[in-house]
């Protein structure tokens, strides 16, 4: 790891300082843009051609992110200076190999072996980082998936050990729903199906993301700068809408940034980490943690200054470059431009090459934008891009982001024009 850094060379050159992703979705593009604007080389890897961040990378590899051979040959090849896993798809063992021989693995291999897998990471917040989670249990067949239930009560939340996006996850409401509950984790795992995990159901008042950045500061000490937290639902356990700052109180907005810095303090390294944390009045409770830039912290690109979004800051953070902030109540703070909000354009069919309408008038929207993550292919529910929209109220800025969202209409080459949902679309219309 470097310390302090005062200075950088330039791209393509060999005064270059070399990120690589492993990973290259519309998180890793929104990185990599951020690393062209300071000169910096990107190398971009992923099992599909054409992925976001290759789009906009110096160079780019396809192949099996779990392949151990070849990710070896691709960090070879390149000698990356800092290398940034975008996926959880990816060889574990190879990064705790590539890590050992002396390369930089964002935050380190160890923090991105326990966010892929649920008990690892449970065990982490609970025990070693020791703060308040909702109530668990595991299973490993269907009968100890009704007795987990049974004591963890009803309703709960089962979820594959390995997966993310709401992959694999169910909402158990009685006894009647374990047999698809149990279907789901093990159809649906990304990685390992051979455990469950059953989680309390917590009737909170909102989810917020917790930004917590680990950087250097001039004295070339590691400390945690929090941005606002941010706000956000999901719908079938995938992200929807997010906006900050989230609506809470100020000794809940205390609490997550003391739970945010002792989960990031147990995990080490440098770079930016989304904390997922449940939230009613004053209590906090903690639920994941990802060791990189967070989909619902893509609002940052909006209620944030240029270069400081979640992205600029993760950045940042690993090059050792210096990110402001002020010290408030002992929290080191980064502050917001204005209130923001985002909302998801998702499709709904299937096919390649997908084409998108509606944007004059959505572009047309003061205060607003759209993000393309230019995904070469379409399926139902996967995100294709984002509306941005800001306003000095944040509900306001909320309402706006959803309807120039549903302005938003796709088609690929195997389907007809898809409006998100023209009934609704219509009515915000």
């Amino acid at each position: 790891m470097v310390k302090l850094r005062d200075e950088l060379g330039t791209a393509m050159t060999d005064s270059a300082q070399k990120i690589l992703l492993s990973g290259s979705g519309e998180l890793g593009k929104e990185i990599a843009i951020e690393a062209q604007r300071l000169g910096v080389e990107v190398v971009a890897v992923d099992r599909y051609a054409n992925a976001p961040a290759m789009q906009v990378a110096h160079r780019s590899y396809v192949g099996n992110m779990k392949d151990k051979d070849f990710l070896w040959s691709v960090m070879e090849r390149e000698k990356p200076d800092v290398i940034i896993p975008e996926i959880e798809a990816i060889n574990l063992d190879a990064l705790f190999e590539i890590e050992k021989e002396g390369y930089f693995v964002v935050p380190n291999a160890k923090a991105t072996w326990i966010a892929m897998h649920r008990e690892r990471t449970r065990e982490t917040l609970a025990k070693e980082a020791m703060v308040p989670t909702s109530r668990y249990a595991y299973a490993t067949t269907l009968d100890e998936l009704y007795e987990a239930c049974e004591k963890i009560g009803y309703p709960c939340h089962t979820k594959a050990i390995m997966s993310s996006s709401g992959k694999g996850s169910y909402f158990v409401k009685g006894p009647e729903d374990i047999p698809k509950a149990w279907e789901e984790a093990k159809k649906k795992a990304r990685g390992s199906s051979d455990k469950i995990i059953v989680e309390e159901h917590i009737d909170f008042d909102v989810e917020i993301t917790e930004l917590a950045v680990r950087h250097y500061d001039e004295n070339g000490e590691i400390v945690t700068t929090f941005p606002k937290p941010v706000g956000h639902y999901q719908i079938d356990g995938d992200y929807h809408a997010s906006w900050q700052p989230a609506e809470i109180s100020e000794k809940a907005e205390r609490e997550v940034y003391r739970i945010a810095k002792r989960i990031t303090d147990v995990l080490g390294g440098l770079g930016l980490f989304g904390v997922e944390m449940f939230v009613k009045g004053g209590k906090v409770w903690a639920n994941e943690v990802s060791p990189r830039p967070h989909d619902t912290g893509m609002v940052t690109l909006a209620s944030h200054p240029p270069g400081f979004s979640e992205f600029g800051l993760h950045l940042r953070a690993v090059l050792g470059l210096p990110i402001p902030g002020e010290w408030v109540d002992g929290y080191r703070l980064f502050p917001m431009l204005t209130p923001a909000a985002t909302h998801v354009i998702k499709a709904n069919v299937s096919g390649y090459s997908p084409r998108f309408r509606g944007l004059a008038r959505a572009l047309s929207v003061p205060n607003a934008t759209v993000r393309l993550f230019g995904k070469p292919e379409a399926y139902p529910g996967r995100r294709l891009g984002v509306a941005l929209a800001w306003d000095r109220d944040v509900q306001e800025a909320k309402k706006r982001a959803e309807r120039v969202a549903h302005m938003v209409e796709l088609r690929t080459r195997s389907s007809d024009w898809y409006d998100q949902d023209y009934e609704k679309r219509r009515h915000l219309l």
